[in-house]
C-alpha cells in the first residue's frame, strides 16, 4: 500500500468518521487497484487506469470503483500530494425508482402476523419501527431503550457516526412496548433472538421478507415516499432520513413526478395528448 493510500484511509477513518464498512471499501477498490497495476494510484496514467476500470461490465461496481479513485484523487490534490485536480467521469446509469411498499401493502403483511406469541410481536414491532423512523437497519439494530424518549427516537449508530433526532409515531412505540413487555427480557438491545442476543442483519432481513417479500431498506424507501406524496419539503425528508447530501434524496421527487403524470393521464381530458 502506498503512503499516500494509506494517508487517505487514515483521513476517512479519523478526520471523516467513516463507517468501518465504507472504509473497507474504499480500501478494497483502491488496494486491488495498486496490485493491479502494480504502482501506486497517484504515479498512475490515466489513461492506463482508466482501462482497467472499465474492463468492469457492471456500470454501477464501475460507477463505485470511480467514486473511490475520485474521492483519493481529491484528498491528493487538497494535501497537496498532487498538482493536478483529477476527476474521471462516472459511467450513465438509468434513473431507477427506488422500490417501495404502500402503506396498505405494509398493513395488509403486518395484519398476516401472530402477534399472540412475543416473536410474532417483535416481528410487527420491528416491521412498524422501521416503516415509522425510516431508519437503516444497521441503525435500527443498535437501538436502546433509553434512545426513545417522549414520542422522539435518537439515533446514535448513523451512518458516518452523525447522530439525529426523529420523530416516532406513538403505534410504533406501542408495539415496542407490548413485545418487550411480552418478552420478559431486559437486554441491552431492543431488538432480541430467540436466545435473548442482540438480533442479527440476516434475521432482520428474514423478518421483512417472510411478512412484506422485501429488504429492510425498501420500508426506509417507503417511509420517504410516503412522506414526499404527503407534501414533505425535500430538505425536511433529507433531515429525518440522514443524508448528506440534499442530492441522495432526490431521488425520490421521481416519484412524485410520476404521481402527478399519472393524475393527468387519468383526470385530464386531453390525457393522451401527453402521452
Amino acid at each position: 500500500m502506498s503512503n499516500e493510500l494509506e494517508a487517505f484511509l487514515e483521513y476517512i477513518t479519523v478526520t471523516r468518521a467513516l463507517s468501518k464498512k465504507s472504509v473497507e471499501a474504499y480500501k478494497s477498490d483502491l488496494c486491488s487497484l495498486e496490485e493491479t497495476l502494480h504502482k501506486p494510484l497517484i504515479l498512475l496514467d490515466t489513461q492506463k487506469l482508466m482501462s482497467v476500470l472499465f474492463s468492469y461490465k457492471n456500470k454501477r461496481t464501475l460507477n463505485r470503483k470511480l467514486s473511490s479513485v475520485n474521492a483519493f484523487f481529491e484528498f491528493c490534490y487538497k494535501q497537496h500530494f498532487s498538482s493536478e485536480k483529477t476527476k474521471l467521469k462516472f459511467a450513465k446509469i438509468p434513473k431507477l425508482l427506488p422500490k417501495f411498499l404502500s402503506y396498505e401493502e405494509i398493513l395488509k403483511g403486518l395484519q398476516s402476523i401472530d402477534v399472540t406469541t412475543w416473536i410474532g410481536k417483535r416481528d410487527y414491532a420491528l416491521i412498524l419501527f422501521l416503516y415509522a423512523s425510516g431508519t437503516r437497519i444497521s441503525e435500527c439494530l443498535e437501538l436502546m431503550l433509553g434512545d426513545i424518549e417522549e414520542g422522539w427516537l435518537h439515533v446514535r449508530h448513523a451512518k458516518g457516526e452523525k447522530e439525529r433526532i426523529v420523530p416516532l409515531a406513538k403505534i410504533a412505540k406501542r408495539a415496542i412496548d407490548d413485545y418487550m413487555s411480552e418478552s420478559g427480557m431486559h437486554k441491552e438491545y431492543v431488538w432480541c433472538n430467540y436466545q435473548g442476543g442482540k438480533l442479527s442483519r440476516i434475521s432482520a432481513y428474514k423478518i421483512t421478507q417472510k411478512y412484506l417479500g422485501v429488504s429492510p431498506h425498501v420500508l426506509r424507501h417507503s417511509y420517504a415516499t410516503s412522506l414526499i406524496r404527503g407534501g414533505a419539503d425535500l430538505r425536511v425528508v433529507q433531515e429525518l432520513l440522514g443524508h448528506a447530501s440534499l442530492l441522495t434524496t432526490q431521488i425520490y421527487t421521481h416519484i412524485q413526478k410520476q404521481d402527478l403524470k399519472d393524475t393527468v393521464e387519468v383526470c385530464h381530458p386531453m390525457a393522451k395528448e401527453y402521452l
